[in-house]
């Protein structure tokens, strides 16, 4: 049997082929917890939102809104799909803010100790705090490259900007995530 990633590389050697929704049912299986984080990350970590904005984008890839050319890979054209969905939805005025969280939405399913869990969101609450600090670009791009184990390029293919662009934003995002770690605030 082939490796997701095998099979990834298959489809992506075959792009000059349209695919069959199949083909693209399979890859977003293969592609679906990267592209739950991704979804994440565009909804500032709001797990409903994610949740609607992936549905949304898979109906898109699944009935032919979007288009695979076979000029990226199956998963930076997904990452793309997701990205402008999050997008339009947050422009359209349909984010879902007032709507009342889901109790418990943001416990993990199971918690060590008490302290650890303190610790783990002490961390998480000082990282969210300093990605704030930065620019969107700057923390989409971290988020790629850190998270989703994307390459420069195929982050700026996903964020629709050059690659020297990419390089640019992904090296200031760094530093300034350096200096906020340091705390110095003289930049």
């Amino acid at each position: 049997m082939e490796s997701g990633a095998g099979t990834l590389i298959g489809m992506h050697q075959q792009a000059s082929q349209a695919m069959d929704r199949d083909a693209i049912e399979q890859a977003i299986r293969e592609i679906h917890l990267d592209c739950f984080g991704w979804a994440l990350a565009c909804c500032r970590h709001d797990r409903e939102e994610a949740e609607d904005v992936l549905q949304t984008s898979y109906l898109k890839a699944l009935e032919g809104k979007a288009v695979f050319h076979g000029s990226s890979s199956i998963k930076t054209w997904m990452f793309g799909i997701v990205r402008r969905t999050a997008w339009e939805r947050r422009r359209s005025g349909l984010l879902r803010a007032l709507l009342p969280r889901r109790a418990g939405a943001d416990v993990p399913p199971s918690t060590p100790t008490p302290e650890s869990v303190a610790t783990d969101r002490e961390a998480q609450a000082r990282l969210r705090s300093m990605l704030d600090h930065i620019s969107p670009r700057q923390r989409a791009l971290l988020h790629l490259v850190y998270y989703q184990d994307m390459t420069i390029e195929d982050a700026s293919q996903v964020l629709g900007i050059s690659v020297g662009t990419a390089r640019t934003h992904y090296e200031r995002g760094k530093q300034r995530l350096r200096t906020l770690l340091h705390g110095r605030t003289d930049t």
